[in-house]
């Protein structure tokens, strides 16, 4: 995966730094094309001439230096490099930097680049025990790993400093298995198709201050847009009230109800060659919503709601669509893989994936999930448990064969 790539590696100032002329090393050996950027801080620590004789390239390590090797003007170094590279690895990442990037701060060169760059995005944190575990970074990190960044867990042991714990920046192989396995995870196969992604619950109204929902995190819905994303498709993300960042490269529209995301659904869906339903949507709403809230009466124990059901996205899609590829999900409580077979015959789907709450590592809110994948023919797989992420590059592969 390596022979080839252009890798941008990002060096920030921490005693590690020194441990990424060792990375650089290996992913040039490995075939990569690599040129590295660094902080002032991270200058302290390693000389960018270091960098330079490792990589073949000039290091630049701020925005109006000129460099030879750049082959642009200072200007425009940081659109140049961004668009070059097929993946910008920020090695050691310190939670300074991760700060920077988390609240989209751009005051030197390298995080202007992971401002600017379309590309992959992968950390290394390295730091003190301490500042790893400060609630804070961490609080960064979910968020960039929300937004579809890729994070490599720190080792755990001794630093420089004689604290003990986790934020040590790991060894070397590691690093390159994981570069590599990104690399594999973003190949722009999709590239030129474009693919509409449902995610989330929806609120159909009581009053104006209650609703009838569900529990759907919209993690799943959120990990296809971004996978598919990163492999090159125009996403289109419609989203119903969940509270995650939006994947980077993806178009978000943000719905409440099911007629809200009906309407979406069938705005967006007529330029799409594929279109992934991993929403939950109310199957019932209130049939009169109260204008105002409904006030609590005295010796009034129970409160009744009439309910209508609301528009079937999903059989509307199927009913109409002509050459657009079309994934459904199925959640179970029982009888899954009928139910789910049924469900595909019934609304012309193309693939369904079916899940349970009762399978460990799956559900709401969880990061790991354990899907069945069930297409037209009847030919079901059930995979392990896996990251929601793998999970979506899994139902992808078999939406790329379709496409």
């Amino acid at each position: 995966m390596l022979r080839g790539k252009h890798i941008l590696i990002g060096v920030t100032g921490g005693i590690a730094a020194y441990k990424v002329c060792y990375l650089v090393r290996e992913l040039v050996k490995g075939g990569a094309d690599v040129k590295v950027v660094m902080t002032e801080a991270a200058t302290k620590f390693v000389t960018p001439l270091t960098f330079s004789a490792l990589s073949g390239h000039d290091t630049v390590s701020d925005l109006w230096t000129s460099n030879q090797s750049t082959n642009s003007e200072i200007g425009t170094r940081h659109i140049d490099l961004a668009n070059w590279c097929d993946l910008f690895v920020i090695a050691p990442a310190s939670a300074n930097t991760i700060a920077k990037i988390a609240s989209g701060q751009s005051d030197n060169l390298l995080t202007v680049l992971a401002l600017a760059t379309t590309r992959p995005l992968v950390l290394a944190p390295a730091m003190d025990a301490d500042m790893f575990i400060n609630p804070v970074t961490q609080k960064n990190l979910a968020t960039l790993k929300e937004r579809g960044c890729f994070v490599i867990p720190p080792a755990e042991g001794e630093h420089a400093s004689g604290l003990r714990g986790p934020g040590r920046f790991p060894d070397i192989d590691p690093i390159v298995h994981f570069i590599e396995d990104v690399l594999n995870k973003v190949t722009q196969d999709l590239k030129g198709k474009k693919i509409l992604v449902t995610a989330g619950p929806t609120y159909e109204a009581i009053d104006p201050v209650r609703f009838v929902g569900n529990r759907s995190s919209g993690k799943m819905g959120f990990a296809i847009a971004n996978a598919a994303a990163l492999r090159g498709a125009t996403v289109t993300l419609v989203a119903g009230p969940v509270h995650l960042e939006t994947p980077r490269n993806v178009k978000r529209v943000d719905v409440e109800s099911a007629k809200h995301m009906y309407d979406a659904v069938m705005e967006h869906v007529k330029k799409a060659d594929a279109v992934i339903m991993a929403a939950a949507v109310a199957d019932y709403a209130p049939v009169s919503p109260a204008k105002q809230k409904i006030k609590k009466q005295a010796k009034q124990e129970t409160l009744e709601l009439s309910l209508a059901s609301t528009p079937d996205i999903l059989a509307s899609l199927g009913e109409k669509k002509k050459g657009t590829t079309l994934v459904g999900f199925a959640l179970e409580t029982e009888n899954g893989l009928a139910n789910a077979k049924e469900k595909l015959k019934k609304k012309n789907l193309d693939l369904i994936v079916l899940n349970s709450l009762s399978d460990e590592g799956a559900g709401f809110e969880s990061d790991t999930n354990v899907v069945t994948i069930i297409d037209k023919k009847g030919k079901s797989e059930k995979l392990p448990t896996l990251p929601k992420f793998d999970v979506a590059n899994e139902i992808l592969d078999r939406v790329k064969k379709l496409l």
